[in-house]
């Protein structure tokens, strides 16, 4: 127990006195210094990850980048083996995305009623089941279908991994984000580079190494926490973005995130289809514009490993803010056609924080809110899908030299849409309607 001393100085009635004092002494109970002045924290003992399982959760995204990125440059192989047509070949990635929808969704459902380990060790395991099933299909039916399931698994991992990065490192998670999402990116350069490597003809052994490479992570599951922790009352919140939702319901903040998240992704497909036929348009040669439509790329993957030591001095508010008005002027310049290549690698390292900056920042105003993360997540493989044929008929009315500008149109929502939030969860914003 602590002895508490107080004096009390005064003046007595009418006696006419001076001033008097006493001395008055309780005593309180005991407590250890960093429960008098410090919120609780995490113990060192119940960190998410361990170092190895960091190191495999990258791996895992590069091994998801690469996945998504093997469709696309094997389609002259899938139409020459099943007799396709361009169109039913591009099922094989509409099949991966609306498997990898379905996983987050479902995932979601599991989170928290079953482990960790056993959400991200049955996701690797679709992986390379609906891999390894493509790889072996004797007709396109089962490709299909074995896409889908490899999207199953694609689509856990996804969800899996970022919810346990937005939770799992206090105020460093929207740091550690941006660099486990960096690693999506080099697996998704890596993909096409395989295909070329090797051949389109012999996709079928590119899919089978990648359904081996899963295999070793499940031995790494082991240094992954089987029950995420809560999230801690620290500088965390303030350190991703501010404080809870204020001013505005609940699901006005959740709409207005997964419209952040659709639009963004949007531009990033949009952007990654269209620019080398903008940029043929406006001049430029084939191999030209190939060669800075993979720059753009690349700048999406360095901006993420760049944004990681910005991320722990500056929150995801503000990170976000400068993303997309820098992203704006980027598409705005790209209508320039000698800015354009240059251009377009700006929006790339501009777009790239976004992402995975949003989720730590959204984790922290709708804490409450567990489901938040797959909806936005689900949200930007919807915004995927959605860009290329929304953008196509736009163009169909406006021409192709008229893709950055309608694409810079679409980032300034972008801007809108984050200022709106900024303003709706800031600490001191009148109360309207209680966040439920």
């Amino acid at each position: 127990m602590l002895p508490v001393t107080l004096a009390f100085a005064g003046v007595t009635g009418n006696t006419g006195e001076g001033p008097c004092h006493e001395e008055v002494e309780f005593r309180v109970p005991d407590l250890p210094i960093a429960q008098q002045v410090h919120p609780p924290r995490l113990a060192p003992d119940t960190r998410t990850f361990s170092p190895a399982a960091v190191v495999a959760s990258c791996v895992g995204f590069v091994l998801i980048g690469v996945l998504q990125a093997l469709y696309g440059p094997a389609i002259p192989a899938f139409r020459e083996e099943f007799a396709l047509s361009p169109s039913a070949a591009g099922l094989g990635l509409s099949a991966h995305f609306v498997g990898g929808v379905a996983g987050v969704l479902l995932f979601d459902r599991l989170y928290g009623r079953i482990g960790n380990r056993a959400i991200l060790g049955t996701s690797y395991l679709l992986m390379a089941l609906g891999a390894a099933g493509f790889a072996l299909a004797p007709n396109w039916p089962v490709g299909l279908v074995a896409a889908l399931l490899a999207g199953l698994g694609f689509g856990g991992i996804d969800y899996g991994l970022n919810q346990l990065f937005a939770v799992g490192f206090g105020h460093r998670s929207t740091a550690m984000l941006n660099i486990l999402n960096a690693h999506f990116g080099i697996g998704a350069i890596l993909g096409p580079v395989l295909i070329a490597t090797v051949g389109a003809e012999h996709y079928p052994a590119v899919f089978l190494a990648f359904a081996a490479a899963n295999l070793p992570l499940l031995l790494c599951l082991r240094g992954v926490r089987d029950r995420a922790p809560l999230a801690v009352s620290d500088t965390s919140g303030a350190r991703s973005g501010g404080s809870s939702a204020r001013g505005r319901s609940l699901t006005s903040v959740l709409a207005v995130f997964v419209t952040l998240y659709v639009l963004h992704v949007g531009i990033e497909a949009g952007v990654g289809g269209w620019e080398p036929t903008h940029l043929e348009t406006v001049g430029y040669g084939a191999g030209a514009a190939a060669t800075a439509t993979s720059v753009y790329w690349l700048m999406m993957t360095v901006g993420r490993f760049l944004v990681a030591p910005i991320a722990l001095r500056h929150s995801a508010r503000t990170i976000i803010t400068v993303s997309c008005a820098g992203m704006t002027v980027c598409l705005l310049l790209a209508s320039v056609p000698w800015l354009a290549p240059y251009a377009y690698a700006g929006v790339g390292l501009f777009i790239a924080p976004i992402f995975p900056t949003g989720l730590p920042w959204l984790n922290a105003v709708a804490p409450r809110a567990r489901r938040a993360g797959a909806l936005v997540i689900a949200a930007s493989m919807v915004g995927g899908v959605a860009a290329g044929p929304a953008l196509g008929k736009a163009i169909e009315w406006s021409g192709v030299r008229a893709v950055p500008l309608l694409l810079c149109a679409v980032s300034a929502l972008c801007l809108l849409a984050t200022l709106w939030l900024i303003r709706a969860t800031r600490p001191n914003a009148p109360s309207a309607h209680p966040v439920e």
